[in-house]
């Protein structure tokens, strides 16, 4: 039996106000004063002093404000790069990603595509990146997408939305300050923590669990728990556990895999654009079937926090299109292999497929 040798995280740091310790954690790093440090800051943070004002920029450091409204794809890490690369004198000390899922994602790729010919779109896949890639550092203003802690950066590419899983992928430092997760919108910060969720969820009743993966995925399901279901947190523990459940539940992906409601998101997401955290919540309220008990206590909470999904998102679609998004969702063969076993194929038809998506 020959089992995978993971990389982690190698340098984490935690606690309120930690963010202030950016410039320190970094100067050491820097190459030469014309290697520049490069910031990918969540557009939406642009007149956020509370952030941008704590960013110190020496020589030739940019920061460039990136939008979330959409997923991460290919094209965009293409220009990006092409971008850096012509504003720089010299390859940068390092990428700083800042915001949620999408920017730790943009990041992790940006530093791999600075340092690996080609476009983005060629390394989508497992174990395809050659060259290490550049010092890259992650700071997660949202909890629950695990992006902070995983090897992969998951992209739409041009026929494929599927991610960058290699040992360069992930941070090479990462720091964690529930301070900075104070000011998401409601409806955000649930569905994003529910991200976290399921990922415990389909991780814990995969067939590719084992004890590594179980461990830190019943710890991340009973912080869920207390933050979504609980009564007796305040904000600050609230926030701080949600921080650590996400960890955890990235964590717990490392030696696992997520599982059919992953698989599906993917699907809308291709076809509709739908942001992932979402997407997810969307198709899980429809599993009852794979995930009984997951999906009551998913709507339990959803109850709790009076959160409305939308309804009939794919009620107008053509079957052409229902086609596209069952291609795309059953290309993801390792998730549905953990989910449904072996023999997945003969559970998961494309007629059953198309069924579920139906229902959303």
């Amino acid at each position: 039996m020959n089992y995978k040798n993971f990389p982690m995280v190698p340098r984490i740091i935690f606690g309120r106000g930690s963010f202030n310790q950016l410039g320190d954690i970094l100067a050491p790093k820097r190459l030469s004063i014309n290697a520049p440090f490069i910031y990918l800051v969540d557009d939406v943070f642009k007149s956020n002093a509370f952030i941008t004002s704590r960013i110190s920029l020496s020589y030739d450091d940019k920061i460039i404000y990136v939008s979330s409204e959409e997923e991460p794809k290919t094209s965009q890490v293409d220009e990006l790069v092409e971008d850096i690369i012509l504003m720089t004198k010299e390859r940068p000390s390092g990428i700083i990603g800042i915001g949620g899922g999408t920017m730790l994602d943009l990041a992790k790729a940006v530093a791999i595509m600075l340092t690996n010919e080609g476009e983005a779109k060629d390394y989508q896949g497992w174990d395809l990146v050659k060259n290490p890639a550049i010092y890259h550092v992650g700071i997660p203003t949202i909890s629950g997408t695990g992006a902070e802690v995983s090897r992969t950066t998951v992209l739409t590419g041009p026929d494929k939305k599927l991610g960058i899983n290699s040992d360069y992928t992930p941070f090479d430092q990462v720091i964690l300050d529930p301070e900075l997760t104070k000011e998401v919108p409601k409806d955000q910060w649930f569905y994003t923590g529910m991200d976290c969720y399921i990922h415990c969820i389909e991780s814990l009743q995969g067939t590719y669990l084992n004890t590594f993966s179980q461990s830190y995925g019943e710890m991340a399901l009973e912080l869920c728990k207390e933050v979504f279901l609980g009564d007796k947190l305040s904000t600050k523990d609230s926030q701080d556990k949600l921080m650590m459940a996400s960890w955890h539940g990235g964590m717990s992906i490392v030696y696992s895999q997520v599982g059919v409601a992953h698989a599906m998101s993917y699907g809308l997401s291709y076809l509709l654009g739908t942001k992932h955290g979402i997407g997810n919540c969307i198709v899980f309220d429809h599993l009852e079937e794979f995930y009984p008990e997951g999906v009551k206590l998913f709507k339990a909470m959803k109850e709790k926090h009076n959160i409305h999904l939308p309804k009939g998102i794919c009620a107008n679609l053509s079957d052409k299109e229902l086609d596209i998004m069952i291609n795309i969702s059953l290309s993801l063969e390792p998730l549905w292999e953990n989910a449904l076993g072996k023999n997945w194929k003969k559970v998961m038809t494309p007629k059953k497929l198309k069924e579920l998506y139906k229902k959303m």
